[in-house]
């Protein structure tokens, strides 16, 4: 039975509907068509089925971290730089995806992408004080987001430049 009454609970489902958020505003903007399709990519960009259970995992441990983060958080002032954190990188988060797919930026999307990796940072300085356990919840997105990045500056590279017509690299 789930108690949810419990703090801990509370957090965690509180971040997993900021997660879920996050998640399903990346993926309404997350258009896999023409464009996207005609875009040249390294050899070693994962194949397009795997960024779904890749971001779900990463969701997944960047909704435990935050429960245990904020279970650990001394006062309110430490719970509220939680949130502002998390907050600030769900808003980093969506706007790579509106760069990239939505704006068919990915020049925009590779500059954004360095404030999201950032973001990750300051995420795991902000929760590692009140629990290393939740910081290292963060690592894995903290990677995926660097492989994203240098995948993002390859795809630019193979592509430019952006924004002169629909067809990349034209």
């Amino acid at each position: 039975m789930i108690d949810f009454s419990d703090p801990y609970t509370q957090a965690l489902i509180i971040a997993g509907i900021g997660a879920t958020l996050v998640g399903g505003i990346g993926g309404l903007l997350t258009e896999i068509g023409p464009w996207y399709r005609s875009l040249r990519n390294p050899w070693w960009k994962p194949p397009d089925w795997a960024f779904g259970p890749i971001w779900t995992t990463i969701l997944v441990l960047v909704t435990i971290g935050a429960a245990k983060a904020w279970q650990g958080a001394p006062d309110a002032a430490a719970r509220q730089a939680i949130v502002l954190s998390f907050a600030i990188n769900g808003v980093l988060n969506i706007g790579w995806n509106l760069c990239f797919f939505k704006l068919r930026r990915p020049d925009w999307a590779l500059i954004e992408v360095v404030f999201l990796w950032l973001s990750i940072v300051v995420m795991i300085l902000v929760v590692q004080p009140f629990s290393t356990e939740a910081a290292l919840y963060d690592v894995p997105y903290l990677v995926w987001v660097f492989i994203a990045a240098l995948l993002n500056r390859k795809i630019v590279h193979l592509n430019q430049p952006f924004g002169l017509s629909e067809t990349p690299g034209a």
